[in-house]
């Protein structure tokens, strides 16, 4: 079943505020309808499927993916990012200046990078395990 309009905007207001009663007057549904039965909305099959949809895609939006983190990481190890901090003017105040990312951050960017490569690992795996064994003349020239 599909949304009416004023269903639609009082699940996006529910979204936004968690508030019931709030999101149905804005919606357009009536002070005593709002205060009394809003509730009722959510439980509609194509209310909450909607609500669920737009909270997983909302999920989605906010969560950084792998390759926005591996790029991130790897704009700080090459010193392509900047920092701001708060630096001491001397009449008692401070001023707002952007500084480069450290050597510590850098380095601890490359040391998540080499990680996620697999590029720090002592141990080391052995895929063919078949050995070759030939049986024949022993050649004391050769």
């Amino acid at each position: 079943m599909k949304l009416s309009l004023k269903q639609q905007k009082f699940a996006d207001e529910y979204i936004k505020s968690g508030n019931v009663s709030q999101a149905a007057m804005i919606a357009g549904y009536s002070k005593a309808y709002s205060r009394t039965h809003a509730y009722k909305l959510l439980e509609k099959a194509s209310v909450k499927a909607y609500v669920a949809k737009r909270l997983e895609e909302l999920k989605k939006e906010s969560i950084a993916q792998q390759d926005e983190i591996l790029q991130y990481l790897t704009s700080v190890m090459r010193g392509e990012t900047t920092e701001q901090t708060l630096c001491g003017t001397g009449d008692g105040s401070q001023k707002l200046i952007t500084i480069e990312v450290s050597a510590k951050d850098r380095i601890k960017a490359a040391e998540l990078l080499g990680k996620r490569h697999v590029m720090w690992t002592d141990k080391q795996e052995i895929t063919q395990r078949n050995i070759e064994i030939t049986i024949g003349e022993y050649d004391a020239d050769d």
